[in-house]
């Protein structure tokens, strides 16, 4: 895959997982932390403030932060995987 085009897939992503985090902290059925903490997780690959911003809330929450670095490193398992099935 070009990597321009990985670079605005992830950054559509991210920012997708941000808008609808803020819409679902006013919407009862959505949770909108959840989705706040993916978006973070995912543009804190592109940008420095996202970065910094997910190592502060390592440090206020512990506990969140260590089940949030699991769910990075099994989703960068899985995009691993479908990188390779995809280049064969």
């Amino acid at each position: 895959m070009n990597r321009h085009v990985k670079r605005a897939l992830i950054l559509f992503i991210g920012w997708g997982f941000i808008l609808l985090g803020i819409v679902g902290l006013f919407l009862p059925i959505l949770q909108g932390i959840l989705f706040l903490l993916v978006g973070l997780i995912i543009l804190s690959s592109e940008y420095i403030w996202a970065h910094r911003l997910m190592d502060w809330l390592r440090q206020r929450f512990p506990k969140s932060g260590r089940v949030a670095d699991e769910a990075a490193a099994k989703a960068a398992g899985w995009l691993r995987r479908l990188s390779q099935r995809n280049s064969d």
